[in-house]
């Protein structure tokens, strides 16, 4: 029996699953040349941490950052997670709501598959 089985890809092999899909498909949606990943998460020393704390980064921002303004919204965050087992923080929490707050459409995702279906019906201007 594969152990293995059961498990669900990690959220870094999600993330990269979904930006091989926006590449193949900036042909429908060129906006998806702007999907970018906020480089905030990871496991850091402790004098990383402090000197990226300095330039800015701050706990909780989402994953993934979409800058396009689509119906009543200024742009897209979504906060990704492995499809099984992903947990959102209180601090992801609070910038989800702030985010929103501020007339961003701001979303969590659990898997690949769900996050390009969040994105397309943005693109879609489907009202999410």
């Amino acid at each position: 029996m594969n152990r293995n089985r059961n498990l669900t890809p990690p959220e870094a092999d999600e993330q990269a699953t979904l930006f091989s899909w926006a590449a193949m498909r900036t042909g429908k949606y060129p906006e998806l040349k702007l999907l970018y990943h906020v480089a905030n998460g990871g496991l850091r020393s402790k004098s990383e941490a402090a000197r990226f704390k300095s330039e800015g980064v701050k706990p909780g921002v989402p994953d993934i950052c979409l800058p396009v303004a689509r119906g009543p919204y200024h742009g897209l965050y979504i906060e990704l997670k492995r499809q099984k087992g992903g947990k959102i923080s209180e601090a992801q929490k609070k910038w989800l709501t702030e985010l929103s707050l501020q007339g961003y459409l701001a979303m969590v995702a659990y898997g690949w598959k769900e996050a390009s279906q969040i994105i397309e019906e943005y693109l879609d201007a489907k009202g999410v």
